[in-house]
């Protein structure tokens, strides 16, 4: 048999996996949202157009003249991206085309600056499968405070001093205004789990009209850990609670992954420089990390996410949807 040598660059193009997003962009060093962006586009396959808004994943795949992309993408802004996503959908159809039309932006171009052209798009009913990637604050443009951040969290427009601990409101929950508008699918995923992650988009391509993913995806630089922990941390988020992995139709929720070991917020939060100041021998920082405990103890009791607890669907007299417990 020959042993003819094959090049790196042969053994690349013989890959079967398709990569719509191409490496040699310019995230940070163990960015969450580059790993979320080349999952989904992977799970989505070719036949998508992609419609970006303003933030983080834009500006480090983008960089004049070069491109990381390697489906038809359109930059929108911050505050249109579900807006643009109508109109190709729109066209798309129009002109006889399978494509799909995705749309995605991050926490601030989703929870706040673009949910008004978001909601629309819900209610109009457009083919769309919207992702947001949440790295839960402005980041690109220096880490302010967004919807999207957590209680207590230190940003540059929340910070951790004698006056307040860090960000004093709650996160938003946009799972459930987004389940107000009665779509036939939204999920939460997160970079940790990516085969869950996969599953979900392709569910979501499955089904004509709109569809919701908030996809959990670490930012090193604004959060405070070392890179190389991202997967980590975004993994200890789901196992405290404070993440919980969901799959919701028509505002019920069908779908939950279940803790096998439930871990302390606290392992998940020391980690991050952003919550440093929650562990300082301080009784207010007490305060504040009983209370973040207590978020994530509403989540596992509200979800049923102990994995050893039966499903209230298979007692007598449970509700008639069935909330699945799917082990991933």
């Amino acid at each position: 048999m020959s042993t003819q040598e094959i090049s790196l660059e042969e053994l690349r193009q013989r890959q079967s996996r398709f990569r719509g997003l191409e490496a040699g962009h310019r995230a940070c060093l163990g960015c969450g949202q580059a790993l979320a962006a080349r999952w989904v586009l992977e799970a989505a396959g070719p036949d998508v157009v992609v419609a970006n808004a303003t933030g983080c994943l834009e500006v480090f795949t983008t960089p004049w003249p070069e491109s990381a992309w390697r489906v038809p993408w359109l930059h929108s802004l911050f505050e249109n991206t579900g807006a643009v996503a109508a109109g190709l959908e729109a066209a798309l159809k129009v002109q006889g085309k399978t494509a799909k039309a995705l749309a995605f932006a991050g926490d601030g171009g989703t929870f706040d600056i673009g949910f008004q052209a978001l909601s629309g798009l819900l209610e109009r009913e457009h083919d769309v499968l919207y992702v947001c990637y949440d790295n839960e604050g402005y980041m690109n443009t220096g880490v302010q405070r967004s919807g999207s951040t957590p209680h207590a969290a230190a940003t540059t427009t929340s910070p951790a001093g004698r006056a307040r601990l860090g960000k004093r409101h709650l996160k938003k929950d946009i799972l459930a205004i987004i389940a107000s508008h009665h779509i036939a699918y939204a999920a939460t995923a997160s970079i940790a789990y990516p085969e869950d992650l996969k599953r979900k988009v392709r569910q979501a391509l499955l089904i004509t009209g709109p569809t919701f993913l908030h996809l959990h995806a670490p930012c090193p630089l604004g959060w405070g850990h070392d890179g190389s922990l991202s997967v980590e941390v975004a993994r200890l988020a789901v196992q405290t609670g404070l993440f919980p992995l969901i799959e919701m139709e028509r505002g019920q929720v069908i779908g939950v992954m279940p803790l096998r070991t439930i871990r302390p917020v606290a392992d998940y939060l020391k980690l991050q420089g952003r919550f440093g100041h929650l562990f300082r021998d301080d009784p207010r920082a007490r305060e504040e990390l009983e209370h973040l405990q207590a978020l994530a103890d509403h989540n596992i009791e509200v979800f049923n996410l102990r994995a050893d607890r039966p499903d209230p669907a298979d007692s007598e007299g449970a509700d008639t949807v069935r909330r699945g417990r799917r082990r991933f």
